[in-house]
């Protein structure tokens, strides 16, 4: 678990881009998108998406929150077409990993697509990233196929994933 962290979710804003961009820059896994390239993710112009992200309060204190650390831990983004909705990245910061963050941002985006009308989530995640299938299997995904040489640097087979929410 959290080791007594209070997760909370909420949309990603504008002023989330840059903790974002920092959680991603040292995951080699995560996307690598630009300052812009987020803007325009956020505007939903193009592709509707939801952005979520995972923020903690790492500690009860006395008095008025004194002593509380509280920040962003992990981002998710999933693009929405009709009744599908598409994985598109879940990043949790190194420090948070393996310790429920990334099981409790996948539930509430899974909560949420299914609020927007979603019925399927759908997502690739490397082959030889063994930890996130695990969680994706742990939360009901089942593996429907594979994509040879689908990533690159390194190259590496993609495994289709995928979810009825409704």
């Amino acid at each position: 678990m959290t080791d007594a962290a209070t997760i909370q979710m909420k949309p990603m804003q504008a002023e989330d881009i840059e903790r974002v961009r920092e959680i991603c820059a040292r995951l080699p896994e995560a996307p690598q998108w630009t300052e812009w390239q987020w803007r325009q993710m956020l505007t939903g112009r193009e592709v509707q998406r939801i952005a979520l992200v995972a923020t903690v309060n790492t500690g009860e204190s006395i008095g008025k929150n004194a002593g509380a650390e509280t920040g962003i831990v992990a981002v998710s983004v999933t693009s929405l077409v009709l009744e599908d909705a598409e994985l598109e990245t879940i990043a949790v910061a190194g420090a948070w990993q393996r310790r429920g963050v990334g099981r409790r941002l996948l539930e509430g985006l899974m909560q949420r697509c299914a609020e927007v009308g979603a019925r399927r989530l759908m997502l690739e995640v490397r082959a030889s990233n063994q930890a996130a299938q695990r969680l994706y299997s742990i939360a009901g995904f089942t593996e429907t196929g594979r994509r040879p040489g689908y990533y690159r640097d390194p190259a590496e087979d993609a495994v289709r994933m995928e979810r009825w929410l409704a």
